[in-house]
């Protein structure tokens, strides 16, 4: 049953609200995807804070019309599912691509990672690198590593002090 006007002027206002300005999206062919593969792929990518879109190409294309998501244009041919977020596209590419290995019938085609259009095999190597709170714990080891080497320094001349002031009280009693 075809969609009404207003069912398209629907479709067409939540793509622009959510997809079209989304900073992190990435575009997946589904064709061969089963309903319940879809639907696990559904949680893991809410579980990663992201979204799940199947999309009607048509009024996509409509909707993304002069945002950043029109680099991409090219790839709203066939069956396509977009999987967006605003915060973390390690973790959505890393739902994805762990997804991909399991159900070989979904395939990346090509993404938006802060305005930058980035093609399937990209995709793989973002889902390589370390999530944002692997990087942060990184970044606070690296800060808090000077510190700790000066206190540990302190520590040594406080040390070493002790040692040699009974070493010299040593050398009295004898």
């Amino acid at each position: 049953m075809p969609l009404t006007r207003q069912q398209k002027a629907d479709l067409i206002e939540s793509y622009e609200s959510g997809l079209a300005k989304a900073p992190h999206v990435f575009l997946v062919d589904f064709k061969g995807v089963s309903v319940p593969e879809a639907t696990e792929l559904r949680s893991r990518l809410r579980a990663a804070g992201s979204h799940y879109l199947v999309v009607k190409n048509r009024l996509a294309l409509l909707a993304i019309k002069g945002e950043a998501l029109e680099q991409l244009a090219g790839y709203f041919e066939g069956p396509v599912a977009a999987a967006f977020c605003d915060s973390d596209p390690v973790s959505l590419a890393k739902a994805l691509t762990e997804f991909a290995k399991e159900v070989p019938a979904l395939e990346l085609k090509a993404g938006l990672v802060e305005g930058q259009p980035v093609v399937g095999e990209e995709i793989r190597e973002i889902a390589s690198l370390p999530g944002r709170e692997e990087l942060i714990a990184k970044l606070l080891f690296l800060l808090q590593s000077p510190i700790v080497r000066f206190a540990r320094s302190l520590s040594e001349i406080r040390r070493q002090f002790v040692v040699v002031l009974g070493e010299i009280a040593k050398g009295k009693e004898n």
